[in-house]
């Protein structure tokens, strides 16, 4: 044989499957006990059976063995069981010995009953690990099994498409008749659309009463005994001869039956219906399963044996229509949605389209129907109670409150936004609107009416808080100097702006900065040199640095006469020792800079400035500023040439008037200036 396929690598699959055990939460003696029971499944499937004095007996005894072992089970009961079953009948227990047709099928079936039980066991731990309690909605996806149509289609695809035709069915009543239904009930005017109900389809196979297809084949099944053959014959005897509901979606041929469903005709082969059908699991195996010395093992079949009779179990077929119906019952509690697949070709290859193959699913599909409902049906419906909670606050009369009739509201706020009457229709409890757009329109105009008042709300909200800033700078402002400098009147109670400069429109001022410096404050001052000289600059406070910027023409170049702006000083915040300040009401400040010559400024913000530059100081360096108050203030100069530095002092006194006046003398400078409101005034 052949142990190894193109493109697969069994120790990487098997190493994953186990870490994938891991995550959901399998113990590793639980991980052993699946494995285990999957290998013992397979060994089963080693066994057969010969005719022993018209009974049967295994061919090889020690290929029972070992699945014996793997089960925990006793290897003579298991082989008994495997060939014999006790029947009741009136009290009286009778053991029944099997053919070998009747061991082979008892093996089946108790592989089968095993597989599909560790199946259940593994998809319900996944749900476990999955289940949470912090939310009390959830999302599922149902990921639906194609619809079978091969050249012979047995048991197994009427099963399937059993299923598909159940789902096809949701499908219809929830997007087709549903929605119909409904427009009829609220009395809005509508011409119906014609579609497949494939209702009748799933009563032809799964009706009780009169007995559909499944129901007919349980009835067979029932009357098999030791023989096999003839069973399928007698089951297409049996539908011949049956009042089959929805008769005219099925036909019966030599060899089986057609079965007209949604998708198109199928032709089944009876060939082993029967046989497939049967699940002979007697309770002669459940409780030889349930007499394991592996836990694991017994708790896969928690069956109570002993209150139920010894009479058939179910078949397979009635096992998919509770099956089938209980996931209906499942999907009908929910609000589903549905994402339509259409297979473009056989070749499974890309760029390859069969029409003929897409147009026949989108026929089958009811799509062509679904699309001509949503086209003449209505993209929006509520009661009028939520649709008038809803937009209310579109016109004055019904925002905040309605008084009247909900239905009278409904109108006022469509007419309000003077929607065409043709995009909407009154029902009994709802309102109805046809086109997406239209309900777009209203959409827009609630996002806009609250963004207006969001707006409102933003405005008084800002207009506080900057009140309330406003006042707590001004408060922090004057406990910089408060006690150490006169105060000017109409610096009392100004609002502080920050940026009189308008550096987001200033780029040939901007391009000083780091990309993304932040301007604390920024104003227009007046510099002075050595010689008490004045000039203008552009200063510039960030969150690291103090920028002075001036004008200066430029000399050389095809530029040659031009004014640009320039830097002529950046002092970094943490070169500072101190700022220097009078004690009078002038707006002169002379920054010391360590190891450097000092600068001499007049600044109208000052007491503004000074605010900021404390923040900003103290949240880089870790302490507060030094400011000196003083009316005899020593600069240091910057040098020039071979001359040193030198200092040069300042001296205030009291004027005349608000304004400065300047008179230089040499190597000083005497700064007159009337008297100013007093040092503690807030």
């Amino acid at each position: 044989g052949t142990y190894t396929v193109d493109g697969m690598n069994d120790v990487e699959d098997y190493n994953e499957m186990r870490g994938a055990m891991n995550t959901i939460g399998f113990t590793a003696d639980e991980q052993y006990y699946v494995i285990s029971l999957v290998a013992a499944i397979l060994h089963l499937g080693n066994v057969s059976f010969v005719e022993n004095g018209n009974y049967s007996a295994p061919a090889d005894q020690q290929y029972l063995q070992f699945p014996a072992y793997l089960f925990g089970v006793d290897e003579a009961r298991l082989t008994t069981k495997l060939t014999s079953r006790v029947m009741t009948v009136r009290g009286d227990h009778t053991d029944v010995l099997f053919n070998p047709e009747q061991a082979m099928q008892a093996r089946d079936a108790l592989s089968k009953s095993l597989y599909a039980r560790v199946f259940d066991l593994l998809v319900d731990s996944v749900n476990q690990a999955m289940t949470t309690t912090n939310f009390q909605q959830t999302i599922g996806v149902l990921d639906i099994y194609g619809f079978e149509i091969f050249k012979k289609n047995g048991f197994e695809q009427f099963c399937i498409n059993f299923v598909n035709e159940k789902l096809q069915q949701i499908f219809i009543e929830l997007t087709l008749k549903a929605e119909q239904d409904e427009y009829v009930a609220e009395g809005i005017s509508w011409n119906p659309i014609d579609f497949f109900n494939n209702k009748v389809v799933c009563e032809l196979i799964e009706s009780k009463k009169p007995p559909g297809i499944i129901s007919v084949m349980d009835d067979v099944c029932a009357t098999m005994h030791a023989q096999t053959d003839g069973a399928d014959s007698k089951l297409l005897e049996k539908l011949a001869g049956a009042t089959l509901p929805g008769a005219n979606h099925f036909n019966l041929f030599s060899a089986g039956f057609i079965v007209q469903h949604y998708a198109g005709k199928v032709t089944y082969d009876a060939e082993g219906f029967c046989e497939r059908n049967r699940d002979v699991l007697f309770t002669d195996l459940i409780e030889t399963m349930q007499s394991s010395s592996v836990p694991y093992i017994v708790s896969l079949f928690p069956e109570n044996t002993k209150e139920k009779s010894k009479g058939r179990p179910t078949t397979f077929g009635s096992k998919i229509r509770t099956q089938a119906n209980t996931l209906v019952d499942t999907l009908m509690k929910c609000q589903p949605s549905y994402v339509r697949c259409v297979k473009p070709n056989e070749t499974k290859k890309p760029h390859d389209w069969d029409e003929n193959r897409m147009k026949h699913q989108v026929e089958y599909l009811g799509l062509k129907e679904n699309i001509r409902v949503r086209r003449a049906g209505f993209a929006y419906r509520r009661p009028f109670e939520k649709f008038v909670q809803r937009f209310a606050i579109l016109t004055s009369e019904t925002w905040p409150r309605w008084t009247g009739k909900a239905l009278d509201g409904c109108k006022h706020i469509l007419n309000s936004v003077h929607m065409e009457p043709d995009q909407w229709q009154v029902g009994n409890t709802k309102l109805f609107i046809k086109n997406p757009e239209s309900l777009f329109l209203l959409e827009e105009s609630r996002d806009r009416k609250f963004d207006t008042y969001a707006r409102v709300i933003q405005k008084a909200y800002r207009a506080y808080k900057g009140r309330k800033d406003a006042l707590q700078r001004r408060e922090e402002a004057s406990a910089v100097v408060f006690n150490k400098k006169q105060r000017r009147s109409n610096t009392i109670n100004r609002n502080f702006v920050g940026d009189y400069l308008g550096m987001e429109d200033k780029p040939n001022l901007r391009q000083f900065l780091a990309k993304r410096e932040r301007v604390e404050f920024a104003c227009v001052c007046t510099k002075f040199d050595r010689r008490f000289r004045a000039a203008d600059r552009y200063m510039i406070l960030t969150p690291k640095q103090i920028v002075l910027i001036g004008a200066e023409k430029i000399k050389k170049g095809p530029e040659k006469g031009q004014i640009v702006e320039v830097v002529k000083r950046q002092l970094q915040l943490e070169s500072l020792t101190s700022i220097s300040l009078s004690a009078m009401q002038d707006d002169f400040m002379v920054f010391h800079v360590k190891n450097e010559y000092d600068t001499l400024m007049e600044c109208l913000f000052k007491t503004e400035f000074l605010t900021v530059y404390s923040k900003k100081y103290e949240a880089l360096v870790g302490s507060k500023p030094t400011l000196n108050f003083n009316n005899n203030i020593t600069m240091a100069i910057k040098k020039e040439g071979w001359g040193g530095g030198g200092t040069r002092a300042i001296t205030f006194q009291n004027g005349s008037g608000d304004a400065a006046v300047l008179k230089p003398s040499g190597k000083g400078l005497v700064i007159s200036i009337g008297q100013g409101l007093a040092a503690n005034t807030r």
